[in-house]
């Protein structure tokens, strides 16, 4: 009886303990829903948009892109696609390690408003969106409908990007001055729509002037953004009505590593493309000079994404005539990871139409002559993190498959891929 009375006594405080567990994550979850819900009654879900946008949803989701590619890394040929902007593991892993650094929450805030652009209007929820981010949980979207079609401006006054300007409410803006009536949204046309300072809001590096309208250069004139990374057709913007004789864009905004989008004009693939030329200044038992790397008028840096984290190695080697080795070196440019969003954003390694001028001193063994100097430009698209801060990192991680998905995504995106080279002979 004894036994039987204290089993009694225990079950209760144990049925209590968990009841208690179960009540706690029932709050929290609320929580979590009360302020996701929050934000979505202002970016609404682009599943609501899908109803008659269903083209357009498909392209910004990648459902008829299913590579390995997308469904490993939430890219389609080697550009992300918008619709994985928070949920791409590739964004989970730089913003882990980024957070081990210590970012303020003014710094967390301005990471994220390009990649979740409703931290604009809800910068109180910054915290939880990166927590959203970190978990691999699903939660408010990152770059939907909403974050593009609430847009009816730029921030003239902004210092730095992101540049945008965002209006809540039920009102969706877009590029026609004759939208079609409906009973879901109001809709207005925004002349942002048509102009390069739409994408440059965001995608800051490709222009000289984040504000400008068009993309200058005699190659280039009259040309936006848009013209070429939204795929352009006529049709519908709808699945259920609309002109379909109008000009409409593809929603999926691809990279020039497409070859149709490079293909249409040689000119351009020309320009984009950086060339690097050698001059030597001094020959003997040290050989001094300068790399010219160049870019085309082009107003894009190179080769793609952005200079808040892509590194760029320029190699310089001195080689005799049998072609050996005889000297070697590598300078680095980009920001390392407790440098990222810590003051001004940086120009890239180089902008469109500009040379930069690297100088180098290479010692040769004694005795040595150089016959040749070769320079490499190569890049990879985040840094390498400290080994202190990887292992960091890999300590937040719940599991094994975390920690080497982790890995291997730091491990393929600091690889060196080639861009160019010169080889000159010293005579």
């Amino acid at each position: 009886m004894l036994c039987f009375l204290s089993f009694v006594g225990l079950a209760g405080p144990l049925s209590m303990f968990s009841q208690g567990q179960a009540e706690a994550q029932h709050v929290d979850d609320q929580v979590s829903a009360d302020w996701v819900a929050e934000i979505e009654k202002v970016f609404i879900r682009s599943e609501e948009c899908k109803q008659c946008h269903e083209r357009h949803y498909e392209e910004w989701k990648g459902v008829r892109e299913q590579t390995p590619d997308l469904k490993t890394f939430g890219r389609v040929d080697a550009a992300l696609l918008h619709g994985t902007s928070l949920t791409s593991p590739v964004f989970r892993t730089v913003l882990g390690l980024w957070k081990q650094t210590n970012p303020t929450a003014d710094e967390q805030r301005r990471c994220l408003s390009c990649h979740a652009p409703a931290v604009t209007v809800f910068p109180e929820h910054a915290e939880k969106v990166a927590g959203q981010v970190l978990s691999g949980k699903s939660g408010v979207e990152g770059i939907g409908c909403a974050a593009c079609h609430l847009m009816a401006g730029i921030d003239k006054s902004a210092s730095s990007p992101p540049t945008f300007a965002l209006q809540p409410g039920r009102t969706l803006y877009g590029p026609y001055a004759n939208p079609e009536e409906n009973l879901v949204h109001p809709a207005v046309q925004s002349t942002q729509f048509r102009e390069a300072s739409f994408c440059a809001s965001c995608h800051f590096d490709k222009v000289k002037d984040v504000m400008q309208k068009n993309l200058p250069g005699e190659i280039l004139e009259g040309t936006i953004c848009q013209d070429c990374h939204m795929e352009p057709s006529t049709g519908s913007s709808t699945s259920r009505r609309g002109a379909m004789t109008r000009s409409i864009g593809r929603h999926w905004f691809r990279g020039v590593v497409v070859a149709g989008t490079m293909l249409k004009n040689r000119n351009v693939q020309a320009e984009w493309m950086p060339r690097i030329d050698l001059e030597v200044t001094k020959i003997g038992a040290t050989v001094e000079g300068r790399s010219l790397v160049k870019v085309g008028s082009l107003p894009h840096s190179f080769p793609d994404g952005d200079p808040v984290l892509k590194q760029f190695f320029l190699t310089v080697t001195a080689k005799d005539a049998k072609g050996q080795t005889l000297a070697e070196e590598t300078q680095q440019f980009g920001l390392s990871y407790d440098q990222v969003l810590r003051g001004p954003i940086p120009d890239p390694f180089i902008k469109g139409g500009n040379t930069r001028k690297v100088p180098f001193v290479l010692t040769l063994p004694e005795g040595k002559a150089a016959a040749s100097i070769e320079a490499v430009l190569s890049y990879a698209l985040i840094p390498t993190p400290a080994p202190i801060l990887l292992e960091r990192y890999l300590a937040t991680l719940a599991t094994d498959a975390a920690r080497d998905e982790a890995k291997n995504i730091v491990q393929e995106y600091t690889q060196r891929h080639f861009l160019t080279y010169r080889v000159k002979v010293l005579s």
